[in-house]
């Protein structure tokens, strides 16, 4: 039998197998906070204990691989850089707590019942369940659509810091997907900051005629929003004026459940 190449610990990795450079790069991004969104270089470099030159090469790295943005004096980090989260996302501890969830929200509203996560300019499904029915909505795991178009897109734009939000909306390019889709960037703004006020979000076949849609958010033990649960239904079953009646109570409650879980 081959011995295990992984440590039992943190304090068995060696020197000769620790990676500097890398440890130095997600600190520069740990740097940033939600009371730090946009940092000047001379700024991250005392936050981190870094040179100025260390810091410029890992943030312009980050820059040129989309995960952060400058205006030629501030940083800032860019959706793209929530990829590297989904990877804790998709951990078996995640996704283990929230499908018996969100297979039992399926089982009592009987509709197609989803989570997902912002990745770059898109929203990127993790988990899903079926509803007891002949037919189900069509989108599966791993599937990725344009958040402004989706329920699920707009809570989890509502949840970014505001310079990250409004990098997303200067740089997306809003396509008519549906006769209903918004293409106003003032309009989504405002549709997003409802989302964010309200803490749940309605769509009406903007991303597929014939869907309507609504999410809540899914938040970690610290308050968090790390994901959103939502429940996509036929329009012509469900009107979105219905889907802020039980619908909007069950999702809460399973978002609800998730969280309690995540902290166990």
């Amino acid at each position: 039998m081959k011995p295990s190449l992984a440590p039992r610990s943190p304090g068995e990795i060696s020197d000769r197998d620790y990676v500097n450079s890398l440890a130095r790069g997600l600190e520069v991004i740990c740097a940033f906070t939600r009371t730090r969104p946009r940092m000047t270089l001379s700024e991250i470099a005392r936050a981190t204990g870094m040179t100025r030159a260390t810091v410029r090469r890992f943030l312009l790295t980050l820059v040129r691989e989309g995960y952060a943005e400058t205006d030629g004096k501030y940083f800032s980090l860019r959706p793209k850089v929530l990829e590297l989260g989904y990877s804790a996302l998709s951990s078996i501890s995640f996704l283990d707590v929230a499908q018996p969830i969100l297979t039992r929200l399926a089982e009592t509203l009987r509709e197609s019942c989803f989570l997902a996560v912002l990745s770059g300019h898109d929203l990127f499904y993790v988990a899903r369940a079926n509803a007891d029915r002949l037919v189900n909505v069509g989108i599966s795991v791993g599937t990725r659509v344009p958040a402004y178009s989706v329920s699920t897109g707009r809570m989890l734009l509502a949840a970014l810091p505001e310079d990250a939000l409004h990098a997303y909306l200067d740089q997306v390019t809003l396509t008519k997907l549906t006769p209903n889709t918004v293409t106003s960037k003032v309009k989504l703004r405002s549709l997003v900051e409802d989302a964010r006020r309200q803490d749940y979000c309605i769509v009406d076949q903007e991303m597929e005629e014939g869907l309507a849609a609504i999410s809540v958010p899914v938040r970690d033990g610290q308050g968090t929003v790390i994901a959103a649960l939502n429940v996509c239904c036929p329009a012509t079953r469900i009107t979105p004026a219905d889907m802020g009646g039980r619908i909007l109570t069950e999702l809460r409650t399973a978002s609800q459940r998730i969280t309690a879980a995540l902290q166990h």
